[in-house]
């Protein structure tokens, strides 16, 4: 069963030319280094390299990509040991968590998760039955005993998986503790952090006012007062590039920017300071923040990321319950051409300014935003992203954005996760995807077959390098 977990044409062609390609492409990636400049892994895990607690610690508590499935067809994030805010009981054994997960694991038939935990078994764990409700104990205890060595803690791990350097994602209030104890321990992997305002430039995020009341006990800048509040991101912006950041990233509802002049910009900041319950003050104070993050990122060179039109926290049940990030985070339609005009008009034709632009929209690839990227110097198109971070979704944008943006105005892939041991499994998946892509350019006379070599290389590891600075 070990070629059905991880069969070596997995994602090529079935025509035979193609598919001889996309090997030959794919044998020259394959076993590059893991660039991984924007995810959610936690430091803590690189700063105290304990052991993982157990399987269901590992693969199914953490991962919204896994309990939000389940929980549609009718599991209690509870009975997944999923945390409450207030603290009451959830099933705390990992065993019966991963039996419950076991027992609907073919609920991810045909889907990305399945790729990723099929490679995470196969590859990592060395497990050759598919997961079942039969085979759960077994793999449990499999897992469970691997998850003691030493060459399964996260260091051994990151080192195993051939990662060059990962990016977590830390707020702008963090202490970013971990980021330093990794520095301490004279550890040679390479963990950067990147700078997430969101809890300090969105009205709508939940302890707003005293957000900023602790930016400004952080920082020591007035933040009752608009230049006081700027001076306090600069400061914070400064305090992560000492950890290695290279990048911002900004999880908006919208694009929207604005380019407001500073008088005005300073007006709206005093009516969002005392609580303005207008929503389209708290809009437009969304919309110039992304502005300014980007003048600011002209100045000190960090590359700006927007993740833009992602309902968060669409049930509110959900949301009082368990908190953030728990599967209930959807799509919705997003605006480019009108919605960036502020910004671009602002720091656009900058050639030495790097603003990446993700979406959950597919409708906008090929109308909006290959044609923005494909001439604003400063814009770069991320990787299918999110729900699209998926074999189709990959497909889809590049056939959808090439033609206009071309390659070179894309970043490569990352894998933007919290789930650590699918790191390679991801980075895999879109390598075999853009070496098919590229061998049916090849087979159909558009692209020679060493330009075909080249880009492979660039699309798997030298973009994302570049792009992000690293």
């Amino acid at each position: 069963m070990v070629a059905v977990l991880t069969d070596p044409d997995l994602l090529f062609p079935s025509e035979t030319r193609p598919r001889s390609l996309a090997r030959d492409l794919y044998a020259g990636v394959k076993d590059l280094p893991i660039v991984s400049p924007h995810g959610h892994t936690d430091p803590r895990w690189y700063a105290l390299n304990e052991a993982f607690a157990d399987p269901a610690q590992l693969l199914v508590v953490p991962d919204h990509y896994i309990f939000r499935m389940l929980f549609s067809q009718g599991i209690r994030l509870e009975d997944l040991g999923v945390p409450t805010l207030d603290g009451s009981p959830v099933e705390a054994d990992g065993r019966t968590i991963w039996r419950r997960f076991a027992e609907h694991y073919y609920l991810f038939r045909g889907t990305p998760t399945r790729l990723w935990l099929d490679h995470v078994l196969a590859h990592l764990f060395g497990i050759e039955e598919p997961l079942t409700a039969a085979t759960a104990d077994r793999h449990y205890d499999t897992i469970s005993t691997l998850l003691q060595r030493e060459n399964f803690r996260p260091r051994a791990l990151f080192e195993r998986f051939n990662i060059e350097v990962i990016a977590t994602t830390e707020g702008a209030l963090d202490d970013l503790r971990w980021h330093q104890m990794i520095r301490d321990s004279g550890w040679e992997g390479r963990v950067v952090t990147a700078y997430r305002p969101d809890a300090v430039v969105d009205p709508d995020f939940e302890g707003f006012s005293a957000n900023l009341d602790q930016l400004g006990a952080i920082t020591g800048c007035d933040t009752g007062s608009w230049a006081g509040y700027l001076d306090a991101h600069r400061q914070r912006r400064a305090f992560f590039k000492s950890f290695g950041a290279t990048a911002s990233d900004h999880g908006h509802p919208t694009a929207e920017t604005a380019n407001l002049s500073d008088a005005a910009a300073a007006e709206l900041f005093s009516r969002i300071r005392r609580g303005s319950d207008d929503e389209r003050e708290r809009k437009l104070f969304r919309a110039q923040m992304l502005t300014e993050m980007a003048k600011m990122s002209r100045d000190d060179g960090l590359v700006l990321q927007i993740h833009p039109g992602s309902w968060r926290n669409h049930s509110p049940a959900v949301f009082q319950r368990f908190g953030r990030d728990k599967g209930f985070d959807i799509p919705t339609r997003t605006d480019y051409v009108t919605a960036l005009k502020p910004l671009l008009d602002c720091v656009g034709l900058e050639r030495d300014l790097t603003v990446i632009v993700f979406t959950l929209d597919e409708t906008s690839y090929a109308r909006e935003l290959a044609p923005l990227a494909g001439v604003y110097p400063a814009l770069k198109l991320g990787p299918a992203w999110w729900f699209h971070d998926s074999p189709e979704g990959m497909r889809r944008f590049r056939e959808m954005t090439t033609e206009t943006a071309g390659f070179y105005n894309t970043v490569g892939f990352n894998d933007d996760t919290r789930a650590f041991p699918s790191i390679p499994a991801r980075h895999d998946v879109a390598r075999r995807v853009d070496c098919a892509f590229l061998a049916r350019l090849v087979a159909e006379h558009r692209l020679r077959e060493d330009e075909a070599h080249e880009l492979a290389q660039d699309l798997a590891y030298t973009l994302a390098k570049k792009a992000y600075r690293l």
